[in-house]
């Protein structure tokens, strides 16, 4: 972009806040090598389906006009559908912006487990 007087201008840096039930997901991408010590070519890499949650909605509103809460929160890692979403690109970041109802799974650290059985 430029002024009038054909100087560069910054990039305006934005943010994205999701509406209703919807999440904006940082994708997690796959190691390019393997356990065993190969490198992946890039057609053998498939989509993630792990990632980050950087923003969440408030969360459905019901006929009544209640709000149901979010069941995940900013910072959660979650497991969601390969063909989920949509994929856009802000301030050079890709990133993917999904319903609630797309997540199938959060990621649970091992340690907060077994503090919850016990």
């Amino acid at each position: 972009m430029f002024d009038v007087h054909g100087n560069a201008l910054a990039a305006p840096v934005y943010t994205l806040q999701p509406l209703a039930d919807r999440l904006v997901i940082q994708p997690i991408e796959e190691a390019d090598m393997t356990r065993g010590g190969l490198f992946k070519p890039d057609i053998a890499k498939e989509s993630p389906q792990e990632g980050l949650v950087i923003a969440a909605g408030p969360g459905r509103m019901t006929d009544d006009g209640t709000v149901l809460p979010m069941p995940v929160a900013v910072g959660d890692r979650v497991l969601y559908g390969k063909y989920s979403g949509t994929r856009v690109t802000v301030n050079d970041a890709d990133v993917l912006v999904i319903r609630v109802s797309d997540v199938l799974a959060t990621l649970v650290a091992a340690e907060r487990l077994t503090l919850a059985v016990a």
